[in-house]
């Protein structure tokens, strides 16, 4: 009789449940360094662009729909799944113009890599959470292609029977979470060091 340790793992899924691990542990180590930081210096000051708080909630929504996505293609509603993928898309392509815009205000109040360590923070906290996006938005541009390459139903449920697709949009769908819940441990750290100044 099979038990959970016997049991056939799906390796795809193994290795990106790995690179996971690997990059929480990236971000606690920067979030460490961070804390380490303020404790020498009380001084600190975390700016917050306020288009930080429209990426917070650009990516949320996305964690619904693709969400949703999942469940429409589960249950073959494949022009609701197409939708469902496509407000996906434009939700991450709206969170990464919203950092890049929130950037723009750090840079706009002279809030620099090289002369400010809290702003510094929020740069590399960012933009290594903007580097883990962009590789969840080429895997949405995949899945986002084979949504719209089958458009009738046929080639749809055809499309949608295949295990490596089935797989396919699980992974994607698990990575995308955990960007989402990365981005909002993230800003909630930010935003209870911003109130601690």
């Amino acid at each position: 009789m099979a038990n959970s340790f016997s049991k056939r793992r799906e390796p795809l899924q193994f290795m990106l449940y790995l690179g996971i691990l690997g990059s929480a542990l990236l971000f606690f180590f920067v979030l460490f360094v961070f804390v380490r930081r303020e404790f020498d210096n009380q001084d600190l000051r975390v700016p917050i662009p306020n288009s930080f708080w429209i990426s917070t909630l650009a990516i949320i929504l996305s964690s619904g729909t693709i969400s949703g996505a999942r469940y429409f293609f589960d249950n073959e509603k494949f022009n609701d799944y197409r939708l469902a993928i496509s407000v996906t898309f434009a939700l991450g392509i709206i969170f990464l113009a919203s950092q890049a815009w929130g950037w723009r205000e750090l840079f706009n109040q002279n809030i620099r890599l090289d002369n400010d360590t809290a702003g510094s923070f929020v740069y590399i906290l960012s933009g290594l959470h903007l580097a883990h996006t962009i590789g969840g938005i080429l895997t949405l541009v995949v899945v986002l292609y084979d949504a719209f390459r089958n458009k009738t139903y046929v080639d749809s449920f055809v499309y949608s029977v295949n295990p490596p697709n089935q797989l396919r949009l699980k992974l994607t769908t698990i990575y995308w979470h955990f960007i989402d819940i990365l981005w909002l441990i993230l800003f909630v750290f930010l935003l209870y060091h911003a109130a601690q100044n």
